[in-house]
């Protein structure tokens, strides 16, 4: 094996039970097996989704858990057969840790979809912590010039809607409209701008329309104030619609917005609705989800983001404000990024 300096032990927040808050543990030092490395982590990205390991919402889920799979940082310890990843290299992982290579989706490299995908922060633990052991097959190399809270998210809100718009079968200058100007939709607008789509903005109010000009939309509509299906109609062409805010039966209400074989594109965590399936067939709609992007997607991702000056916008905590960074997942502006700080609290043991 080969290690730089470590401590035995390392701090970690995990869930220690469904629906609890995040608690400092100690976790003991274990050097990675073969397919393995240990990362010290710089960064970790807090995502909505990081409430499946909260509420056991996944069967995958178990107590106690480490959260995170937006991480960053340092290759820390690696086993005497890693070809590949060397000490101090800067790395990353995603919702994406890992597949079995034998499964249908493997053997046709549809990874994402593989039936027994190690999951980062939910089937194993993740980022939430000083150290992380990582599946080489789930590891990206990141350029050391880039901030590792800023590319922190692009392992999943970033990844997802490059990802996913590179994937629509569109092409520019078709519009893209980009539902809500969060976490997910800041991104959404910058991706879609940079590949040449024209674009449009989304948004409940008022507030963001400086921002998302900025961030390069061409338009912006307030819903609080303009008949946004409507005014979708008018402009024409709208191929897709991205949808990025949890608010499912605003989401099903844009589909007549959408241009003929237009797709809602919803990457939102959200709930149900109702919708009139024979609606779809008249203009031939479609309604997708996308399923993240494994590593050739991140690296990707990451390499398009610093081509094109793609910029994260985060808010950054330290550790021993975990819980109130958690509690910023869907309301920081626009991604809540926890940094590794030692701190001295009681520590249960892992």
């Amino acid at each position: 094996m080969s290690s730089a300096a470590h401590p035995e032990s390392y701090k970690a927040y995990a869930f220690l039970e469904k629906g609890g808050p995040l608690q400092v543990i100690q976790v003991q030092w274990r050097d990675p097996a073969p397919g393995e490395i240990v990362v010290k982590v710089l960064a970790c990205g807090i995502c909505a989704s990081d409430e499946i390991a909260k509420f056991q919402l996944m069967p995958q889920v178990e107590y106690p858990r480490i959260p995170g799979h937006e991480i960053v940082g340092d290759v820390a310890a690696t086993p005497s057969t890693e070809n590949r990843w060397k000490i101090g290299n800067r790395v990353g992982s995603g919702w994406h840790g890992g597949h079995c290579n034998t499964c249908v989706s493997c053997m046709v490299g549809d990874y994402m979809t593989c039936e027994n995908e190690d999951i980062n922060g939910i089937a194993r633990h993740g980022g939430y912590a000083e150290y992380v052991t990582l599946r080489t097959e789930a590891v990206t190399p990141v350029p050391e010039d880039m901030s590792p809270a800023e590319v922190a998210p692009l392992f999943c809100a970033g990844v997802t809607t490059f990802n996913s718009l590179r994937n629509m079968p569109c092409k520019p200058p078709a519009y893209v409209a980009v539902q809500g100007i969060g976490g997910l939709g800041h991104l959404g607008i910058q991706f879609a701008k940079a590949m040449g789509y024209r674009t449009v903005a989304l948004s409940s109010s008022g507030s963001k329309k400086q921002l998302a000009l900025a961030l390069g939309a061409d338009a912006f509509l307030d819903g609080s104030t303009a008949d946004q299906v409507a005014e979708l109609k008018k402009i024409g062409n709208v191929r897709v619609i991205m949808c990025t805010a949890p608010n499912a039966d605003i989401m099903r209400d844009m589909i007549p917005a959408l241009a003929p074989r237009g797709t809602l594109l919803v990457l939102a965590l959200t709930g149900d609705t109702s919708v009139n399936l024979g609606s779809l067939n008249v203009k031939g709609l479609s309604i997708r989800g996308w399923p993240n992007g494994p590593v050739a997607d991140c690296l990707d991702c990451i390499n398009f983001a610093k081509a094109n000056g793609i910029k994260v916008m985060v808010e950054s905590f330290p550790f021993v404000r975990a819980n109130e960074a958690f509690e910023r997942r869907s309301s920081a502006l626009f991604r809540a990024v926890l940094l590794p700080q030692e701190q001295d609290l009681p520590r249960p043991r892992l």
